[in-house]
């Protein structure tokens, strides 16, 4: 019976190692998935003359999860229900945050170009999406750095911390 609670609990650290692995790896890949969204947004915006509705609607058709899913419920809510953009907003990326890998800083970045968006001119929302696209950017330079760093270790630590509590209580 000790051996299977052992062998169980060296399991569960791996699988907490590999997760903390796969987190740091996808969110450069999240991060890179906004910035896409924010030039696909500007596009709209620029040259379309979308509403930010629609430009929300075109937006999700494009992206994937879970990208897509953000953008989506900002669409639905703004759509279903008449709240002020800001609240919508806010709402949405606290949602997103929670299915995303996406970290506090990026949060954020998006926090803050969504209480300029849809206040200014179109020059002005331009500037402001490039704003935040180079913020990003600096955002995923540091996020490819922290994999490189820590990506494999974290699966080894996972492995290591089980076999070194089982070895202890044992």
């Amino acid at each position: 019976m000790i051996w299977i609670g052992a062998i169980l609990f060296i399991a569960t650290t791996t699988w907490i190692g590999f997760e903390w692995s796969n987190r740091l790896a996808n969110r450069p890949k999240h991060i890179r998935q906004v910035k896409n969204a924010l030039q696909i947004l500007e596009a709209e915006m620029m040259y379309s003359h979308l509403p930010l509705q629609e430009a929300f609607y075109t937006i999700q058709k494009q992206t994937p999860f879970p990208i897509h899913a953000f953008f989506d419920r900002l669409y639905k809510n703004m759509y279903y229900e008449s709240k002020d953009f800001q609240v919508v907003w806010e709402n949405s990326l606290d949602a997103f945050m929670d299915i995303s890998c996406l970290g506090k800083n990026e949060q954020e970045i998006l926090r803050q170009f969504g209480q300029t968006l849809g206040k200014h001119d179109f020059l002005q929302q331009q500037k402001h999406i490039q704003l935040a696209a180079s913020h990003l950017e600096r955002e995923l330079e540091a996020a490819n750095e922290q994999y490189q760093r820590y990506g494999k270790m974290t699966k080894s630590l996972g492995i290591l911390c089980g076999v070194f509590v089982v070895l202890l209580l044992l």
